[in-house]
């Protein structure tokens, strides 16, 4: 029998690097599967030179309740300790800002799911969301449920958009919803955010292959009356 660990990351910002390079420190749309696990390892006290393959074999399906907006941020680095008079460095670095996201981690083993929930409730270190400057949520834990991770995430009954959001948005909404996609499933997109090793001097990623599945249909009581005001091309593109 399959059993969900349902997550909340919500916040002003969060960040889910996937494919940074150098100077340049991007963000996913959607939590990695390499951040959500390593949340996971600092809870539990693991150092970055130990294994998480554990962890990996858990399903991973992510909910996107308010996809939020990009921020882009300027941020100097300079090797004050080593060379105080050494030129700064410029490093774009980019966020997601009052974005929420329920993350739904599947296994068949619920004593597995329930030790991983208790560290979250009692981390070992302290928990963000893909960068220091973006703590977690306190409501991060919200439960387990025994039901595989894409029908967890159909079935919980609760949005966490902000009130502005829901009051702009219509009567009835779509959340997107990504899941791990099962072998030789058409339409998935390979994704380089599977944790090998943590280690800083070696970071190893594996591939996974995720797929949108079809909506979550929820009634919004808070929405607008006027469904024409509702731009549905817009939440396709910034959901993609």
């Amino acid at each position: 029998m399959a059993h969900s660990l349902l997550l909340l990351l919500k916040g002003p910002l969060q960040s889910w690097g996937d494919e940074s390079r150098f100077k340049v420190r991007a963000t996913a749309t959607t939590p990695t599967k390499s951040g959500v696990l390593g949340l996971i390892a600092a809870a539990q006290g693991r150092r970055r030179v130990d294994p998480v393959e554990d962890l990996t074999t858990l399903t991973m399906a992510v909910r996107v309740d308010q996809s939020g907006s990009l921020l882009r941020d300027y941020q100097t680095a300079q090797p004050w300790q080593t060379d105080p008079h050494a030129s700064a460095h410029l490093v774009t670095r980019y966020f997601l800002s009052d974005a929420a996201f329920v993350v739904a981690l599947e296994s068949d083993d619920r004593l597995l799911l329930e030790g991983i929930a208790g560290a979250l409730r009692a981390p070992v270190y302290p928990l963000f969301m893909g960068r220091r400057s973006c703590p977690t949520h306190p409501g991060l834990v919200i439960g387990i449920v025994d039901d595989p991770a894409e029908e967890a995430l159909r079935s919980h009954p609760n949005w966490y958009a902000t009130e502005t959001h829901k009051s702009e948005s219509p009567k009835k909404i779509g959340l997107a919803l990504y899941r791990d996609a099962f072998p030789g499933e058409e339409g998935s997109v390979s994704r380089q955010d599977v944790p090998i090793s943590f280690n800083p001097e070696h970071r190893q990623y594996g591939w996974r292959d995720v797929i949108r599945v079809d909506d979550v249909e929820m009634d919004n009581p808070c929405g607008r009356a006027t469904p024409m005001q509702h731009d549905a091309y817009f939440d396709t593109v910034v959901n993609a």
